[in-house]
C-alpha cells in the first residue's frame, strides 16, 4: 500500500441515544448515533406496517376482484 494516503483508523467507543455502547474502529474520535440493532424497531420486532394511504387495503380489494371474475361460477 501507498504511504501517507490511507485514513489513520482509531479504536472508538459508539454511543447510541439508547445508551449502549460498543467499540469499533474508524476515522473519527467518537461516533455518536441515534439508533442501534439493540433500539431499533426492525431488530426488536416491534416494527409495525404504517398503511396511511389505505394502499393495502386498495391492493387486497382490487386483488379479491380479479380473484373472483377469474374463478368459474357455481
Amino acid at each position: 500500500m501507498k504511504e501517507k494516503i490511507h485514513p489513520e483508523l482509531h479504536t472508538v467507543l459508539v454511543h447510541c441515544a439508547c445508551g449502549e455502547t460498543w467499540t469499533t474502529r474508524s476515522t473519527k474520535k467518537e461516533l455518536r448515533i441515534e439508533i442501534c440493532s439493540k433500539c431499533h424497531p426492525f431488530f426488536t420486532g416491534k416494527q409495525k406496517l404504517v398503511d396511511s394511504a389505505g394502499r393495502v387495503e386498495r391492493f387486497r380489494q382490487r386483488y379479491e376482484k380479479k380473484k373472483a371474475a377469474g374463478s368459474p361460477a357455481s
